[in-house]
């Protein structure tokens, strides 16, 4: 393997590339009437704007299947249940059919991993009894099929009233996973008040218990509305990482095989990018990883670090001397993924540009990021005195 920065960079962006293509297809049903704000819910939690929005009339004819190439969610959305008890009744066969041909082809990426149904906080003052008996009817047919129902509380403003209409939905003890009260976006009432937006990271939370493993790397990219669930998505990959790298115990690792670490750091930080979905380009990662590999940077454990460590270390170039200790080892690594995450965290939020990572101040930026999370881990001074 060539670890000059440039080829670093390269399989980084080989290996980004790869779990973006290989991410699971996350696939949703939206239920509810028309008006209540299914599209502009899709829209406000998702990086793509893959609903159409409309006002006083239906968005869709009939159920139909919202995707975008190179996005891995798909939204199914489904006629408003205005439409008469006739086509709530076939909303539920066809939303059912879904369900069982997605369970009976088992392929992940066709099948149903839960249910949004929409009500309208605004227009309702009771929990209206068509849809509760709609409810009631699907949830008993879904006891077999088990898929997640999420009952999202839309437009819940003001939260007094949100709060209220929760508590009566949960009193019918709907075999539901959850009840969230979402205001989507923020509210303006006459440039007098504003109603800020809410709920919309605890729909994310939840759902994220609620779905197997295998989605929340996907669960994390697409959605734009909870940094707390990407950084804590991200973290494991970090857990992940350290494990990978030196085995249940940590045993040490001769400097001669350090570099074995680089391809699963690579993997970290591909798993990472591709959580927090973000753009990130090869000028980027060049300032990260010249930063990384460097001597001054002595991040990424492989042969252009162990030579400075042979200095530093007493009795290097003996058996005991000869090696870097895996503790140690996982605490760089760890160091590494943190800063990172630190980094992502910085540009989700708009603090930081990816013009400000290029260059030399970028290198200098990402050591500082670096170096901080090192003094948190308490490594070893000769990490953070190569020179």
């Amino acid at each position: 393997m060539d670890y000059r920065p440039d080829e670093i960079v390269k399989q980084t962006m080989d290996a980004i590339n790869q779990k973006i293509r290989n991410m699971t297809t996350l696939n949703i049903i939206v239920v509810g009437k028309s008006g209540v704000g299914k599209s502009t819910l899709i829209n406000s939690v998702f990086r793509e704007n893959l609903a159409e929005t409309g006002i006083g009339r239906p968005v869709t004819q009939s159920i139909r299947r919202i995707s975008k190439a190179g996005f891995p969610l798909a939204i199914y959305d489904t006629p408003g249940f205005e439409l008469g008890k006739n086509q709530q009744e076939s909303v539920k066969q066809e939303v059912m059919k879904l369900i069982k041909e997605g369970l009976a082809g088992k392929d992940v990426n066709k099948a149903i991993h839960c249910i949004w149904y929409c009500i309208n906080v605004g227009s309702n003052r009771t929990f209206d009894s068509s849809e509760l008996a709609w409810l009631r009817s699907f949830t008993e047919e879904n006891r077999a099929t088990r898929v997640p129902v999420f009952i999202v509380l839309t437009q819940g403003c003001p939260k007094r009233k949100a709060e209220e209409m929760c508590r009566l939905v949960e009193a019918e003890n709907l075999d539901v996973s959850k009840v969230i009260p979402v205001l989507a976006q923020d509210m303006d009432f006459d440039d007098e008040y504003v109603a800020r937006a809410y709920g919309l990271d605890t729909l994310i939370a939840v759902m994220g218990e609620e779905l197997p493993d295998e989605l929340q790397d996907t669960l994390q990219n697409v959605q734009k509305v909870s940094l707390k669930s990407k950084k804590k998505r991200a973290q494991t990959a970090v857990a992940a990482a350290v494990t990978a790298a030196f085995g249940e115990g940590f045993a040490p690792v001769p400097f001669a095989d350090a570099a074995m670490l680089i391809p699963t750091q690579i993997t970290m930080i591909a798993t990472i990018t591709a959580i927090f979905g973000l753009d990130v380009d090869k000028s980027i990662l060049m300032g990260f990883v010249s930063s990384a590999l460097g001597t001054s940077g002595a991040t990424v454990v492989g042969r252009s670090i162990a030579t400075n460590l042979l200095k530093l270390v007493p009795g290097a170039g003996t058996v005991t001397g000869g090696v870097i200790s895996g503790a140690t080892a996982g605490l760089v690594t760890t160091a590494l993924g943190e800063a990172y995450i630190k980094l992502m965290e910085q540009m989700f939020l708009g603090t930081l540009r990816a013009e400000d990572l290029q260059g030399e101040a970028g290198k200098r930026r990402f050591l500082a990021l670096f170096q901080k999370q090192a003094d948190k881990k308490e490594l070893p001074d000769h990490f953070q005195e190569i020179e």
